[in-house]
């Protein structure tokens, strides 16, 4: 197994992205209007809580994703990154876990926009919020179509991505006008004192706080797609820079016009962003603008799963060119040029996390419990990502590096900040919702799920890894 596989435009890969199309890639990973929701919910202190995960994660990941993309632009972002640093199975278990953390992403986000969409049909849609078959055959439509573009190419699917990003923009400034409007009108709906903002220190409300360094990720996304990306060296590091100021924005602003609008013992996970805007609308007396806002909550949470699906599709095709996973994850469709085996095999398995999150609860114990194996997951690669930036700091980057305010040092202790703030978050991960009614069910179902993910990922390494000791590997 060859650990030094150099990149190059030999693999077939178009080069499909460009900076705008980067800036928009980064506010649909970078945001998600459910984490809105999940915030609003939390109470007005969660706008202080977004603060200070700028600083515990944003900030950190933007200068790892920055240093580590600039030195190593090639196909497989942290998947390469760690296996540089640290060898093959850091490499394989960091993608494998970033690969597997999604499975059960990608229902969460169909659920979001699956619950927000029945605001399109008023009343008589929304009887619909309770019923598992609903949420169950919207997600497979909605990947079914995430998937389809996908297949076709990342310079088709890009466009589900932008529209998403541009969607995403526009309901969040609809909620915001709204929240203004009520503000001047009617008054805020919720206390936002100084006592108000003040974090609580409790376990049941710390426990948010891992959602919050869960929402602040997604620089590192696009940095899986390197080889696709036109100038990737200059482009990732910009378009970092060009986005992050919007990513805060949205999440703030978003988080204080739900407030404003609806006040927090009202708002739910699922709905909580199109409550906010009923109420605010009906308020106001504009009732009208709620089907809109459903509409762009949905296809912004459809662009979601279309960028995602494109970027951690990768990790298995770099898998698969390194002989660590069969190697037909690493063909390329004859046609669009698209990592189709790993696209399918990974939509496939999603489908299974689907009926297995909704088993034996109800539609929003699922969402919950695909949330919390999401973030518990996921952030298990970060570690690995931010341990990888402090060991490469001082390595000579290329020609086109930026120059990051602080130098080396400075990528270093920001790195380590972010890998403190990921070991809490994948503790407090594991802490069941106060609201969820049956918590050892909860809580065995996320650990399960977790160990099912990372023991997979230390099972087939093994496997792969002995055989190739007895002869070439298929």
């Amino acid at each position: 197994m060859d650990s030094r596989r150099e990149p190059g435009p030999s693999r077939g890969l178009p080069l499909a992205l460009g900076l705008p199309d980067l800036v928009l890639f980064f506010v649909t990973t970078g945001t998600n209007l459910q984490w809105v929701a999940v915030a609003a919910a939390a109470g007005p202190s969660s706008l202080v809580v977004w603060l200070v995960g700028c600083g515990a994660m944003f900030v950190p990941l933007g200068y790892a994703v920055i240093s580590l993309s600039s030195r190593y632009p090639e196909e497989g972002g942290m998947y390469v990154w760690s296996k540089r640093a640290f060898g093959d199975f850091a490499g394989f278990i960091t993608g494998w876990t970033y690969w597997t953390s999604n499975l059960p992403y990608f229902p969460g986000v169909l659920y979001f926009a699956a619950a927000n969409l029945l605001f399109l049909g008023g009343e008589r849609w929304l009887s619909l919020s309770a019923s598992p078959l609903y949420f169950a055959a919207f997600s497979l439509l909605g990947l079914g179509l995430a998937t389809a573009l996908n297949l076709m190419g990342l310079g088709v699917e890009k466009w589900l991505t932008n529209a998403g990003a541009v969607a995403r923009c526009l309901a969040t400034l609809l909620l915001v006008g709204l929240g203004a409007a009520a503000w001047m009108t009617v008054g805020s709906a919720t206390d936002l004192s100084l006592d108000a903002l003040r974090p609580s220190l409790a376990l049941k409300d710390l426990v948010f706080w891992s959602t919050i360094a869960f929402a602040l990720t997604g620089f590192e996304s696009a940095s899986f797609m390197g080889e696709e990306i036109r100038d990737a060296r200059r482009s990732i590091p910009r378009a970092i820079l060009l986005s992050a100021p919007l990513i805060t924005t949205l999440y703030v602003l978003g988080t204080l016009s739900v407030l404003v609008a609806s006040p927090p013992q009202d708002v739910t996970g699922l709905q909580a962003v199109l409550q906010a805007v009923r109420s605010a609308a009906s308020r106001l007396g504009a009732p009208a603008l709620v089907p809109l806002a459903a509409a762009l909550v949905t296809l912004s949470a459809l662009g979601s799963v279309g960028a995602w699906l494109a970027a951690v599709a990768r990790i298995p095709f770099v898998a698969g060119l390194d002989r660590f996973l069969p190697a037909g994850f690493a063909r390329l469709h004859p046609r669009w040029g698209s990592p189709h085996v790993a696209l399918l095999t990974q939509s496939g398995i999603t489908l299974a996390f689907v009926l297995l999150g909704q088993a034996g609860t109800s539609v929003r114990g699922a969402y919950e419990a695909l949330v919390s194996t999401t973030i518990l997951v996921t952030m298990i690669p970060f570690l690995f990502l931010f341990a990888a930036a402090v060991k490469t700091a001082w390595e000579p980057g290329g020609k086109a590096a930026p120059r990051l305010p602080g130098g080396p040092a400075a990528v270093a202790a920001l790195s380590l900040v972010g890998f403190v703030t990921t070991l809490g978050a994948i503790v407090l991960a594991a802490i069941p919702a106060e609201a969820e009614p049956r918590k050892a069910l909860a809580v065995a179902k996320v650990l399960g799920m977790t160990a099912l993910m990372v023991g997979s990922g230390v099972a087939v390494y093994a496997t792969r890894r002995r055989r190739s000791l007895r002869g070439p590997v298929a």
